[in-house]
């Protein structure tokens, strides 16, 4: 597969979304239908990879977690999962209320491995919902789809593009996607991966080809990961896995900075949560090791317009 590290990073987010699912009390958030996505050798690699990284991600401590269970809960509450589960949970929130408020389309940018078309599917008597990933990544999903029986509604899209290459506003454009609706966009877990130009040329066009009022849910790191003096040991530790990935983080952005840029292109910030507010939302008052990723956060904009009551 040429998207090799595409879709591992696919797998190891629905991993970290599966183990909550199946094993976590209270749900921060409830994918039960990602563990259907990965196979049972895969979950298990993944699980044996992500135990034995405890000596990598928490070297001091390492001993006090001695066999692969004890290990994999701390690699999985501390480093793999808390970023993937809230960063989902807010952006369905925050979709929750946009189909309240008209929204009529769902575009999941880089969806990977997400099952929200199968978990909601009520909500597709409401709204279209269009998957945008690299052509190899949605293969994969779509054959374990097909394998596992479940049925696509006429009302999701897959639009395959490799976002390296294609002008994914084209290809969106070529689908049956309506620039005239109001849409909801998330895209989740990729500014971090990507240039400042790149990112503002993302923000340009979802602007330019959705109505006043449509709306964009996505994470980004500020600009203290690369600084470890500045952040906490699971953040560097973040960055430095991503760089031996062969995948390292680029863009970090002050709140003003962020801002500016997505005025000029349109879109204006409705909400914004810090790593403390994403703390009190999601993860206050937990007995495990769950905590909001310091130096990363959430934020919704919206196109041209801030009178909206999401």
């Amino acid at each position: 597969m040429e998207n090799r590290k595409g879709s591992m990073t696919a797998l190891v987010s629905a991993f970290g979304r599966a183990y909550h699912a199946l094993y976590e009390e209270p749900k921060i958030f409830n994918d039960y239908l990602a563990r259907k996505l990965i196979k049972d050798e895969e979950f298990c690699n993944i699980s044996k990879n992500m135990a034995e990284g405890i000596k990598f991600f928490n070297s001091k401590e390492a001993y006090l977690y001695p066999d692969k269970e004890s290990a994999l809960k701390w690699v999985v509450q501390n480093q793999i999962a808390p970023t993937p589960l809230g960063r989902n949970r807010y952006a369905e929130d925050m979709l929750e209320n946009a189909i309240k408020l008209g929204v009529k389309q769902y575009v999941i940018l880089g969806a990977g491995f997400d099952t929200f078309a199968f978990r909601k599917p009520k909500v597709l008597n409401k709204i279209k919902v269009f998957e945008v990933d690299h052509p190899d990544t949605q293969e994969l999903k779509l054959k374990r789809i097909k394998a596992l029986g479940w049925e696509i509604d006429a009302n999701i899209k897959y639009v395959p593009v490799d976002f390296s290459k294609d002008y994914f506003k084209n290809s969106l454009l070529d689908s049956e996607y309506n620039p005239n609706e109001l849409t909801f966009f998330s895209w989740l877990g990729v500014t971090y991966y990507l240039r400042r130009e790149e990112i503002y040329n993302m923000f340009k066009d979802i602007a330019s080809i959705s109505p006043q009022g449509s709306a964009l849910v996505f994470d980004y790191a500020d600009g203290d990961i690369f600084y470890p003096e500045k952040t906490s040991a699971r953040v560097s530790a973040m960055v430095g896995m991503a760089t031996m990935a062969g995948e390292p983080m680029k863009t970090g952005y002050a709140y003003f900075e962020l801002e500016s840029n997505l005025e000029k292109a349109g879109l204006l910030i409705y909400e914004h949560l810090s790593p403390v507010d994403i703390e009190e939302r999601y993860f206050k008052g937990r007995a495990d090791y769950y905590h909001a990723f310091e130096n990363i956060n959430y934020t919704l904009a919206v196109v041209g317009n801030k009178e909206l009551d999401f």
